[in-house]
């Protein structure tokens, strides 16, 4: 009995809660997932899977093989992938999620280099500003900004972000221009997510630092969605600077309360927890440090960017 083989099926079907769907996932026959299992079952001495109204599940043994033989068969396909890369540079899918607007603005229009120096590699990209499962989507890097909340992961900070609050001369001209951080009381603000600054916004200068809790008619998750906004003249809105910068050299956007700073925001890789990043993911989160800390050095902080385990529950940020 392949050993390996007989593990890889055994996680499918209790990924798939059936012979037959694993046989699908497996590219094989049903009796054949059928006497694997039992070939499997016979060797461990125990029973892996019982059936109930929802189809196969693990038993409690079953269970804890299934946690176990997951981690073997990623060690295993890593270290396959990992020799390919030696013998030939790298190959293969990577699977890597960025948001939206840092990928659109910043990573993609200078992808083009990273995959003539890899012409083996398939990148496959999603964009998402949500903070999706990077196991439960398969993805083996994810780029995001702000503060992390997952309780455990691994994550490689790779800069900071300079943030700033602008407007449109549209908006100023009809709202009048804010002169200390106390004035936009008195203006319509564009709200994001806590974790890109949400409705308190803290300002600092020579020493004192002021928070201002902001109100606005209009409230958005995603970063292009701010974007619109302010270019809609819907009101105010604290940005990383990168994302107006050919407006603000246009003078179509225009930064306000200039001579306060705001609190820089990290940009993060992460990674899947527990796994040692393959070839290719250390070669993308390194083409995209590089992107990041060139393309606008003045708006961008670099940081220590070792690896590092981060319990984020304990973990100030």
């Amino acid at each position: 009995m392949d050993r390996l083989a007989a593990m890889e099926t055994f996680v499918c079907v209790v990924d798939a809660g059936s012979f037959s769907g694993a046989a699908r996932l497996r590219h094989i026959k049903q009796p054949t997932v059928s006497k694997s299992i039992a070939q499997l079952e016979d060797r461990l001495g125990i029973r892996l899977l019982f059936r109930t109204t929802r189809g196969l599940v693990p038993t409690e043994a079953g269970q804890q093989f299934y946690e176990r033989a997951t981690v073997a068969i990623d060690q295993a396909r890593e270290a396959e992938s990992a020799a390919r890369e030696s013998a030939g540079g790298l190959t293969g899918r990577l699977r890597v999620c960025v948001p939206i607007t840092v990928a659109t603005l910043k990573i993609i229009p200078f992808l083009g280099a990273f995959m003539d120096e890899h012409p083996e590699l398939v990148v496959d990209m999603v964009l998402s500003d949500e903070n999706i499962d990077l196991l439960e989507n398969g993805i083996d890097l994810a780029l995001r900004l702000g503060d992390l909340q997952d309780s455990s992961m691994t994550a490689r900070r790779l800069a900071q972000e300079r943030r700033i609050v602008v407007g449109t001369p549209s908006y100023i001209e009809a709202y009048g221009e804010p002169g200390v951080p106390a004035d936009l009381a008195g203006h319509q603000t564009i709200v994001s997510d806590p974790g890109r600054g949400g409705s308190v916004w803290a300002f600092r200068r020579d020493g004192a630092e002021v928070s201002v809790a902001v109100t606005g008619r209009f409230r958005t998750t995603v970063t292009e969605g701010i974007r619109a906004a302010v270019l809609g003249n819907l009101g105010l809105a604290v940005v990383p600077e990168w994302i107006f910068r050919a407006e603000l050299a246009s003078g179509v956007v225009v930064p306000v309360l200039a001579d306060w700073t705001l609190p820089s925001i990290d940009v993060w890789a992460l990674f899947p927890t527990g796994r040692r990043p393959s070839a290719k993911v250390r070669a993308f989160a390194a083409f995209m440090e590089e992107v990041l800390n060139q393309v606008g050095k003045s708006a961008l902080v670099q940081q220590d960017c070792g690896y590092e385990e981060l319990n984020l529950v304990s973990m100030s940020l």
